[in-house]
């Protein structure tokens, strides 16, 4: 397992430095004041002014740095030093007061203290982890009483279909339930720039609708809300079409194809 994880740190340290210069994460503009978040999820967290937030799986840290200017105090883990290294050295050079922790998602009780009034994670971040019962209890760990957790994601139904350029029309390719062992991918680029100049290897788990469910009610979480959307941020099949309000969505079908999910829980 630690395997896996380790060959994921390092694609994660690869693409770092091509992320920043991507035109998807437009650091420029985040540094000109544009807010990462999307407005669902503003609007779902709701008013952050004065509450404790951690961000986990930040990545280098627009999202986590967004709540921050939104009025959260706010922290941010992620498993890439240099992402971390890059979240840091933005905060400062920014004044946006912020705090970053590099380490495994799994070890963060033993690196982190102290509980929150919100714990947010968003999109591309399940793929990422082995065991969802692990990081159900992680979340559950960090939550003060009545507590709220946060996710938007991709769609589990959505991952099942084949991604490659050129495939334009929905072809499943991939498994909808949890697998043993996690599909290895290899390729050029990277999803923030497919032309950049870098080979990478990852691994990556699959987890059901079911999965993410069962594994927040095991931690003891009272789920409020599971929203389902038809649209997401990113193309992240070729043969999404792009909306008038930026968005991504399957046109070809009345009532669209499940996309993205927001989930919404308390610490009981």
């Amino acid at each position: 397992m630690q395997d896996y994880l380790t060959v994921n740190r390092k694609m994660w340290d690869q693409c770092v430095g091509i992320h920043v210069k991507s035109k998807l994460y437009d650091v420029q503009g985040f540094k000109k004041g544009r807010c990462t978040l999307l407005d669902v999820e503003r609007e779902e967290v709701g008013d952050v002014r004065g509450k404790s937030l951690l961000h986990l799986q930040c990545h280098f840290g627009l999202d986590t740095m967004s709540w921050a200017r939104l009025g959260a105090r706010v922290t941010g883990m992620d498993f890439s030093e240099k992402a971390i290294d890059t979240a840091r050295s933005l905060a400062n050079e920014l004044d946006i007061p912020a705090e970053f922790l590099c380490c495994d998602l799994y070890e963060l009780p033993r690196h982190l203290s102290g509980t929150f009034d919100i714990v947010f994670t968003t999109a591309g971040v399940l793929a990422w982890l082995p065991d969802l019962q692990g990081w159900a209890e992680v979340i559950a760990h960090f939550l003060k009483p009545n507590g709220v957790f946060y996710l938007r994601e991709h769609h589990p139904c959505a991952g099942m279909f084949h991604d490659d350029q050129g495939v334009m029309e929905p072809r499943i390719r991939y498994p909808y339930f949890h697998t043993h062992e996690p599909l290895q991918c290899e390729g050029d680029g990277s999803y923030a720039n497919p032309s950049a100049d870098i080979h990478v290897v990852s691994y990556e788990w699959f987890h059901s609708m079911g999965d993410i469910i069962n594994s927040l009610i095991k931690a003891d979480l009272r789920i409020e809300y599971l929203h389902e959307f038809d649209y997401c941020e990113i193309q992240s099949h070729p043969f999404l079409k792009h909306g008038k309000d930026g968005m991504w969505r399957y046109p070809d079908v009345q009532g669209g194809m499940p996309l993205m999910l927001s989930i919404r829980a308390i610490k009981t």
